[in-house]
C-alpha cells in the first residue's frame, strides 16, 4: 500500500479499532471515525463525528483514499439505521473518489445448509437483518457496477479475539473458562460453527484495501478456519487451560447472563444460526491473496491471554 494513502476506517468497535492498528503498523495514515473520539495511539488520528448525517460523513472523510465501513449499531436499531449509514458513507465515498471496503456478515444466505457456505451461496434470508443486509449489499454492489464508487464487500462469521466483548464466542465465555466458572453457549454446540479471529478480520479487509482492480465489485469470505462444533472449540480451551469446561447452553433466545431482555427479543429471528451447521469457506480469499487463517489454538491462546490480561486487571 501507498504511504501516500490515507485510510479512512468507520466505526471503533473491536473490528474498527483492530483494522486501525493494523494499518497504521503497516506505515498507512490512518483514521478512524466514529461518535466518540478514541485513543489508538500517535499513529491513528480519531475524529467524533455522526456519520449517519451525510454532511457529517462527507467532512470527517475529507482526503480518504480508501474508506472501510466496519460501523455496527444495537440490534433493535439496524434495520432503521444500516440503510441510512450505508448511503452516507456511499455519498461521502462517491464525492472523494475513495474506496470502499465494507464489514458484511453472513446474515443475506439465511438458512441455507452450511455444510459449504461459499461466495456463490444463495442468499436466502427470511429475517428483518438478513433481507436488509442482502438488500444493502446489493446496494453497494449497484453503485460499483454503475461505476460511482469501487466496492469490496468482506464477510465475516461469528468474531472473536482480543476485545470482542458482545459475541457468542466472547465476553460470556473467555473470563468463565479463565476463572473456572460456567461458559455460556447457544443453541445445539455439537455442530460445525464458524468463527473468524479479529486479527484476520483486519488483515483481510486491509488486504481488500491495497488490492487490484480484479478483486473489487464482489463478495469476499475473510479469511477463517474450517468449521469445527463449538463443543471442539470448549475442548481446545479446556486444553489450553488445563482443566475442563461446564457449559451452560441456552437452548432459544431467552434473556440470560450479559445478554438482556432487549438484546435477546431482537435477536430471537437470528438464533436459526445455531441450530444448522454453518460452515463458511474462505478457500477464494485464501488462493487468491495466498493468505491462510490463524490456526485455532494458536487464535484461542492468543484470545486467552487478552482476557486473562482484563482479568488480572479488574
Amino acid at each position: 500500500m501507498s504511504l501516500q494513502q490515507r485510510h479512512v476506517v468507520l466505526g471503533a468497535g473491536p473490528a474498527g479499532r483492530t483494522l486501525a492498528r493494523y494499518l497504521a503498523a503497516d506505515g498507512n495514515t490512518v483514521r478512524i471515525v466514529s461518535r466518540n473520539t478514541v485513543d489508538l495511539g500517535p499513529a491513528v488520528e480519531s475524529l467524533a463525528t455522526d456519520l449517519m448525517d451525510p454532511g457529517q460523513a462527507l467532512a470527517a472523510t475529507e482526503g480518504a483514499t480508501v474508506l472501510y465501513h466496519c460501523v455496527n449499531v444495537p440490534y433493535q436499531h439496524q434495520v432503521e439505521s444500516m440503510p441510512r449509514l450505508a448511503h452516507s458513507i456511499v455519498a461521502a465515498a462517491t464525492r472523494h473518489g475513495a474506496q470502499l471496503v465494507v464489514l458484511d456478515t453472513l446474515y443475506p444466505y439465511g438458512e441455507r445448509d452450511g455444510e459449504a457456505i461459499t461466495e456463490s451461496t444463495p442468499w436466502a434470508a427470511t429475517s428483518r437483518k438478513g433481507c436488509i443486509r442482502a438488500e444493502l449489499d446489493r446496494y453497494y454492489l449497484e453503485r460499483h457496477m454503475a461505476g460511482d464508487v469501487r466496492v469490496a464487500l468482506g464477510r465475516s462469521a461469528d468474531f472473536f479475539g482480543p476485545e470482542v466483548l458482545n459475541s457468542t464466542l466472547g465476553g460470556a465465555f473467555f473470563p468463565s473458562a479463565l476463572t473456572g466458572e460456567p461458559v455460556l453457549a447457544f443453541g445445539d454446540i455439537a455442530l460445525p460453527h464458524s468463527y473468524t479471529f479479529m486479527p484476520d478480520v483486519a488483515a483481510g479487509l486491509a488486504i481488500l484495501g491495497g488490492a487490484a482492480d480484479d478483486a473489487w465489485g464482489r463478495v469476499w469470505h475473510l479469511p477463517t478456519v474450517p468449521a469445527v462444533s463449538t463443543e471442539a472449540v470448549h475442548a481446545l480451551v479446556a486444553e489450553l487451560l488445563g482443566r475442563p469446561i461446564e457449559a451452560t447452553v441456552l437452548p432459544e433466545a431467552r434473556p440470560y447472563g450479559p445478554f438482556d431482555a432487549e438484546f435477546m427479543a431482537e435477536y430471537a429471528e437470528m438464533f436459526y444460526q445455531h441450530r444448522i451447521p454453518q460452515n463458511m469457506v474462505s478457500e477464494a480469499f485464501e488462493t487468491r491473496f495466498e493468505v491462510s487463517p490463524t490456526p485455532l489454538r494458536q487464535a484461542l491462546a492468543h484470545t486467552l491471554d487478552w482476557y486473562a490480561d482484563q482479568v488480572r486487571a479488574g
